[in-house]
């Protein structure tokens, strides 16, 4: 499975209507640590294929999105549950990091 490309239209339906926890990666194409983190995203979507819903949004085309959840600094990673935001993760870590604060929340 790859990340959804997700964007202010479709954010209601694909993340905050979602049935089960998505990780949505907040990114953009000039952020170098944005690319380093990539794989692992990636990584985690086949990983957690049918557990855990991955997403990617790009902040440049999407601002209103971005404001509304305060991404100051990107990548910001945040789990989304029932709608809410239960973890943010902040900055270019290592895979088993992002391992960690994503696994408390799958079902």
């Amino acid at each position: 499975m790859k990340p959804v490309v997700v964007d202010d239209s479709n954010f209601q339906t694909e993340v905050l209507n979602a049935d089960k926890p998505v990780l949505v990666d907040f990114w953009a194409i000039w952020c170098g640590p944005c690319k380093m983190i990539a794989p692992f995203v990636e990584e985690l979507a086949k990983e957690y294929n049918g557990k855990l819903k991955v997403a990617k949004m790009d902040v440049d085309a999407n601002p209103r999105t971005a404001m509304q959840y305060g991404i100051r600094s990107i990548p910001t990673l945040m789990v989304f549950k029932g709608g809410q935001v239960v973890e943010q993760i902040i900055g270019a870590v290592p895979k088993r990091h992002l391992v960690e604060k994503v696994a408390p929340h799958l079902n």
